[in-house]
């Protein structure tokens, strides 16, 4: 395990201010309010207005984290976002959020983990830090679901919202402590999750009607089993790593893809209910926003106290899937 001293220096968050709930989504697709709150614990979710694109949800949630820090956007040197919803495949969404936040000549890329792509981006913050301990690093998570979702599709469409989160990483200043990030893989079974219409696999011709592919397609039952088991296990290796147990963990702050997922994974770790955060009914799953958004908030709320070991994890697409430990 590397051994620094990254620091968080500053949170920051976004979320559009159109408001889809439940009711709405009744007029719109056969469903209900006790259905999809009974199945996901979700009661309404954040939801682009026209012409509002993935970069100005990263861009709001960065500014907000600058301001945190108390930095200008010059002073960053790298720009890393995650994202499975990027505004275009070329330029990036960090390229474009560069080019938003006023600054230019620094490293702007995106990575694809879809809802790990926060945690990803951290580990690859740490990594920036190790080789360019001066280096000031934008790890942003930002997605525009809604745009990827079948709205006839009652069984994905209830699920998603639209957000980000953003956080700056530094070798210096004040700040919670990012001890340890852990990440890992599955390619065997990217089947069970996809968002495969206009890749390279699954090319449209010009005039061609958008197939079915082109949207989020989930075995949501396969799913669920895979992201319980492999969320529980990586936080008890990223512990047992650090020389700790689950007694020393006071906040649990998973991926919000949905209440059963969250309250499983709670209860597969074996931590107290109430030292697990969730925002899943207010903002659905923001995929790789969920995790920054979610930590901003519990920050800012006092969920999160000053000595807290907080674990934060997630799963997503890929399969994908990691945890990262911090301390306040």
């Amino acid at each position: 395990m590397m051994k620094n001293n990254v620091v968080i220096r500053g949170l920051g968050r976004y979320a559009p201010e159109k408001v889809l709930t439940n009711a709405d989504l009744e007029k719109i697709v056969e469903t209900s309010d006790e259905w999809i709150v009974t199945r996901t614990g979700i009661k309404e979710r954040h939801i682009v207005e026209e012409g509002q694109f993935t970069s100005d949800l990263g861009t709001e949630a960065a500014k907000m984290a600058l301001a945190d820090a108390g930095m200008d956007a010059d002073e960053i040197t790298h720009i890393i976002v995650g994202t499975f919803t990027p505004d275009h495949l070329v330029p990036s969404c960090a390229c474009i959020i560069e080019k938003k936040l006023g600054i230019k000549n620094k490293v702007a890329f995106d990575i694809a983990a879809a809802c790990t792509g926060f945690i990803y981006s951290l580990e690859m913050g740490r990594a920036m830090l190790a080789l360019h301990p001066d280096a000031k690093i934008l790890c942003i998570g930002a997605e525009m679901v809604t745009h990827r979702v079948n709205f006839t599709d009652r069984t994905t469409c209830v699920l998603f919202g639209d957000g980000a989160g953003a956080a700056v990483l530094t070798n210096d200043g004040e700040g919670p402590e990012l001890l340890d990030v852990k990440l890992a893989t599955d390619g065997n079974l990217g089947s069970l999750l996809t968002v495969s219409g206009g890749g390279s696999a699954s090319t449209y011709k010009p005039g061609e009607t958008i197939r079915d592919d082109y949207f989020i397609q989930l075995q949501g039952r396969e799913v669920f089993k895979h992201a319980v088991r492999s969320m529980a296990t990586i936080c008890e290796e990223i512990l047992e790593a650090n020389g700790l147990t689950k007694k020393n963990v006071d906040v649990l702050l998973p991926h919000q893809a949905n209440w059963r997922i969250i309250d499983a994974v709670g209860r597969k770790f074996d931590i107290a209910p109430e030292k697990v955060y969730s925002n899943i009914d207010r903002f659905g799953n923001t995929s790789a926003a969920s995790v920054p958004l979610a930590l901003s908030e519990a920050v800012e709320t006092g969920f999160i106290k000053d000595g807290d070991l907080v674990m934060l994890t997630a799963f997503g697409g890929g399969f994908t899937w990691g945890s990262a430990l911090l301390k306040f």
